[in-house]
């Protein structure tokens, strides 16, 4: 199974929990604090981080999608 992230940026409240779920993925702008996306293909050691992440954001702008690595 291979894990693609994907942001939905304008509905980002900059809540900041993705970024404490997993911040080896998921950072903040220091401008407005919007989510940056540091690994759209994270490794499988991260993913039980980034689904966390994804339940936690208030907004639901993490989009998270979900292939075999066959293809």
């Amino acid at each position: 199974m291979v894990l693609k992230v994907e942001i939905e940026e304008p509905r980002c409240v900059a809540a900041g929990h993705c970024v404490t779920a997993a911040p080896e993925v998921f950072d903040q702008r220091e401008t407005d604090g919007v989510v940056v996306l540091l690994d759209a293909a994270p490794p499988p050691g991260a993913y039980a981080h980034v689904r966390e992440a994804a339940l936690l954001c208030p907004a639901a702008a993490i989009l998270l999608r979900e292939r075999d690595g066959s293809a």
